[in-house]
């Protein structure tokens, strides 16, 4: 279902990362890993060409919160392949003191997960649009969250270590509108803009945590990573060649 497309993954080299540049080579698609980690990249690209040995994997190195180095990716896979077809928005950038609580959150570390993050997704559009708008076509799209959806379910959290940070479910919020903003922005110059908010994915979270999320889903709770591949595969692929600026919610009935 895609045949010969170039596509980026952004954050290529985490946990979802892995997961869809695995569905873009086993749909004959050319998977360019694009992580700020050189090391795991390039760990996660050499797995990945022995799983798909006919496959085509690239690392790049990639910062998203430096216009400089999106541009060097861009110019880079125009001149080895002549075209970019779609873009990942997957990267997941924070500073050491995400993930504390609301009260003790300060104004400077709120500032700055919103600006790495939710800027740096900006940055990364914007310069992929601007490219995109040049070749004629292109495909965006942006790995959003249910917490982007609803507010936070709270009670899932007590009696374990975990919280809900207050600037993720800003900045996934946030995104989905972006998305929907560039979108129509670009109204006429063929370019799609979709995104995909999962629900949690499973990753060896405490027990009493996937027991109380499970109670909000429908069937199978916390999700697996290769639970959002069909829906990632459908917005590459031209099957939804007229699916754009739509958010799709992939999470097991959570948000009902």
């Amino acid at each position: 279902m895609l045949e010969g497309k170039i596509i980026v993954i952004t954050g290529g080299a985490g946990l979802l990362g892995q997961e869809f540049a695995k569905t873009v080579l086993s749909n004959n698609g050319i998977s360019v890993i694009a992580d700020y980690n050189q090391k795991q990249g390039l760990l996660v690209a050499k797995a990945l060409k022995k799983i798909y040995p006919d496959g085509i994997v690239e690392y790049h190195q990639l910062d998203i919160n430096v216009k400089a180095s999106i541009t060097e990716l861009i110019d880079n896979l125009y001149r080895k392949h002549g075209r970019i077809d779609a873009l990942v928005n997957n990267a997941y950038p924070r500073n050491t003191n995400f993930g504390r609580k609301f009260e003790d959150v300060t104004y400077d570390d709120f500032c700055e997960n919103l600006n790495i993050n939710l800027g740096g997704y900006f940055l990364t559009s914007q310069q992929f649009v601007n490219y995109f708008t040049q070749q004629g076509y292109g495909n965006i799209i942006n790995i959003s969250s249910v917490y982007g959806v609803i507010p936070p379910r709270f009670d899932i959290y007590i009696n374990n270590p975990m919280t809900m940070p207050v600037e993720y479910a800003v900045v996934k919020s946030a995104l989905i509108h972006l998305t929907k903003y560039i979108a129509k922005y670009y109204k006429g110059k063929n370019i799609r803009v979709n995104s995909i908010s999962p629900g949690g994915i499973y990753d060896n979270q405490p027990m009493t945590f996937l027991d109380a999320y499970k109670t909000y889903c429908l069937n199978k709770g916390m999700l697996s990573r290769s639970d959002i591949n069909g829906t990632l595969l459908y917005l590459l692929s031209d099957l939804s060649k007229f699916v754009n600026g739509q958010n799709i919610i992939v999470d097991d009935g959570f948000t009902l």
